[in-house]
């Protein structure tokens, strides 16, 4: 809250009556309103800016040859795709520009209802980053799957009174908003009864269905993989997020759709991005090279990266170089390689030459809930047999490289005594989705084709959206051996090979996150790549391409512990086509 005393201070440094707690001299700075530069010395107090010209103050930062730029806003994250709790995400995307992130942390809360998202908000305290929430509107995703929580409106409100809490996060379940089904419509009126701000998740919708959406005030999508589809939603008044994460890569697909007609309603976010690929490539300062790289102007590729995600959700004092904003800035080296010398937070240096530099508080133990949270009931090879008909003919899930969304194929398979047999030869491979939250026993079992297997399975306890172990593999010994893998380690990545596990990745905290620090998770993930790329010819991200073959809100075929799901239709099929 702001005091008189603090108004009355940045009045008087901005009338240079005293001196600033900071000044930033001899810079370019980028203004993201009129997109062109201005001179001047930047005047901080108290964290926020509070004039530009001439200034003096206790302390000066010398910023000859270098352009200062709003610090960047990633508008849509899951922090648990990263697989490290939120203190060390935000020392991984720190030296990257991001100070502020709009978090969902639906994965979580999935796993462990609001116990999950406490455990969020509690880990984000007192870190030198905005780390804001949207609230999980859809838990479980469907109703075809079973998650490990049910989160009702009644549920969802009492977090309203966090003061970083924003709003309703992506409504994926569309049927539900349609058909104005009773928990989804309380989720909806509870939501406006604090904020506006809602997003959406119009994987596959068509224009009538985003008029339904804006009519209930749902305000962006995530989730374009046209041009046609971001056009449509800005003219109905949405807000478009350009996607470039680890599985999802829209953004230069969707650029085209930017002009300087409708630029303002475009925006940056990542959604599910992979530890290593954030250390390596970075955050959103990565879909800012790319943009200006494919013909982008930088000034307006910065003012998408600040701005335009600031008025998105309605962050008054962020986004922009200017008084009476906060003085979250980015000192750059290069405009157009965007490099990154020096990351400021309300005015402090948290981030230079690419390392965190902040002392951090107390680190707080998650309960048991997050950390026993791999439950299954005993299971067998003879769990896992799919009966195939006499023509030898099933439904298969395509996988579109670096897509969420899959394609519906018929072939012929391979089988023996009725039952299919993956084929390496054909890229086909056993697919399965185990309940692992309440020992449930269910078991949806699939064929999917496009991960490239060569030998051996991999499984996982991420699964979007309800975190099931999903697992696919070339013969059922293996998968055996794989799950049990992951039960053993209380969740998280396994490769194995010829009966062996041959390589891991422990992820204890709700089978998402790892324990560790952020570079020594890197760490175990690189080693768990090096193995995954003995049994795998894919490029592309293997694991995180399973990770989303469960989510049936996003086209064509997904499985789900139930079965095989038709996302089209909106309910479970057989895997054998009878003729």
């Amino acid at each position: 809250m702001l005091t008189k005393a603090q108004l009355q201070k940045r009045i008087s440094v901005a009338s240079k009556h005293e001196p600033a707690d900071l000044v930033i001299k001899n810079g370019t700075i980028v203004d993201v309103f009129n997109l062109e530069i201005i001179l001047g010395d930047i005047a901080i107090a108290d964290g926020v800016i509070v004039g530009i010209g001439s200034y003096e103050g206790h302390e000066v930062i010398d910023a000859t040859s270098q352009y200062i730029v709003p610090a960047f806003i990633d508008g849509h994250v899951h922090i648990e795709s990263s697989m490290v709790r939120p203190r060390e995400f935000a020392k991984a995307v720190l030296p990257h520009g991001i100070t502020t992130i709009i978090t969902d942390p639906h994965e979580i809360a999935n796993v462990a209802g609001g116990t999950g998202i406490s455990f969020m908000l509690e880990d984000s305290e007192n870190l030198p980053m905005d780390i804001l929430f949207m609230l999980p509107s859809c838990v479980p995703a469907t109703s075809f799957e079973n998650s490990g929580a049910v989160l009702t409106a009644t549920d969802l409100e009492p977090f309203f009174s966090h003061p970083r809490v924003l709003g309703l996060a992506e409504v994926m379940d569309y049927p539900a908003v349609k058909q104005r089904e009773p928990s989804m419509m309380d989720k909806l009126y509870m939501t406006l009864q604090h904020t506006d701000k809602i997003d959406g998740h119009g994987a596959g919708l068509d224009d009538n269905a985003i008029n339904i959406y804006r009519s209930v005030y749902i305000s962006t999508d995530h989730e374009c993989v046209t041009v046609e589809e971001a056009k449509e939603r800005v003219r109905r008044g949405m807000y478009v997020m350009l996607r470039q994460g680890s599985g999802a890569k829209n953004l230069l697909d969707l650029l085209p759709a930017v002009h300087s007609g409708n630029s303002r309603r475009f925006l940056f976010c990542t959604d599910d991005k992979h530890l290593d690929e954030l250390i390596r490539e970075g955050s959103i300062d990565h879909s800012v090279r790319l943009a200006i790289q494919a013909g982008l102007d930088p000034f307006l590729a910065i003012q998408m990266a600040s701005l335009n995600a600031a008025e998105c959700f309605g962050l008054s004092t962020k986004g922009a170089v200017a008084p009476g904003y906060e003085a979250d800035l980015l000192l750059l080296d290069s405009i157009q390689e965007i490099e990154i010398a020096k990351v400021l937070k309300a005015g402090r240096v948290v981030a230079k030459n690419g390392a965190a530099i902040y002392d951090e508080s107390g680190v707080i133990e998650p309960p048991s809930r997050l950390t026993e949270s791999v439950q299954l009931l005993p299971l067998s090879e003879e769990d896992l047999k799919i009966p195939i008909g006499s023509n030898k003919q099933a439904r298969i899930i395509g996988v579109i490289p670096n897509q969420l969304v899959t394609k519906e194929l018929t072939e012929t398979v391979q089988t023996e005594n009725g039952f299919f047999i993956p084929s390496i030869d054909n890229d086909q491979v056993k697919l399965v989705v185990i309940e692992r939250h309440k020992k449930k026993g269910t078991i949806g079992l699939g064929v999917v084709k496009g991960l490239q297997l060569q030998a051996g399975a991999i499984a996982s306890t991420i699964a979007h959206d309800s975190h099931n172990i999903i697992v696919a593999g070339t013969n059922d010994r293996d998968i055996v051996t794989a799950i049990r893998a992951v039960h053993q380690m209380n969740g998280g990545l396994v490769v194995v090979s010829k009966g062996n596990v041959i390589g891991s990745m422990s992820l204890p905290l709700a089978g998402l996150m790892s324990m560790k620090n952020y570079e020594d998770a890197n760490d175990e993930l690189s080693k768990l790549h090096e193995a995954l790329h003995s049994v795998t010819q894919a490029s592309e991200n293997v694991f995180l391409t399973l990770s989303f073959l469960s989510l049936p809100v996003i086209p064509e075929l997904k499985l789900t512990d139930g079965g095989l799901f038709h996302v089209g239709r909106f309910e479970h099929i057989g895997v054998a086509v009878n003729n």
